[in-house]
């Protein structure tokens, strides 16, 4: 979310948590290992969404991990957790829980995180 035109590539467009109304946690709890995917939405509601918003159904086309949107996005985790969060209120992402046997993460899912982290 900073500007690609090569000029301040270090400042950012907006500030972070104006986008998320200062929020820094979502409503619910949401790991940063959670797989995102993109909803399918028409044309004429694609042009409602907010840049944040477009920039995160762009990405979760192919699945992505919330810690991936973040780094992806470069904005915090909280943020990337807050938008995600209230997207998948809004139908227009679905999430992917992790699930838990044992209290042990599930292995597919790591290795999928980790070949999405060395992607990056």
């Amino acid at each position: 979310m900073y500007g690609v035109d090569g000029a301040g590539d270090d400042e950012p467009l907006f500030r972070p948590y104006a986008v998320t109304g200062g929020r820094s946690e979502p409503r619910y709890h949401l790991a940063m290992e959670t797989l995102i995917s993109s909803m399918s939405i028409a044309d004429d509601e694609m042009a409602l969404l907010t840049p944040e918003q477009e920039a995160i159904m762009q990405l979760c086309r192919t699945f992505r991990s919330v810690a991936e949107i973040s780094a992806l996005l470069r904005v915090p985790l909280g943020v990337a957790r807050v938008l995600v969060a209230d997207m998948s209120d809004e139908g227009l992402v679905r999430l992917h829980q992790p699930h838990l046997t044992e209290g042990q993460p599930d292995l597919n899912m790591l290795e999928r995180v980790l070949s999405g982290l060395r992607r990056l």
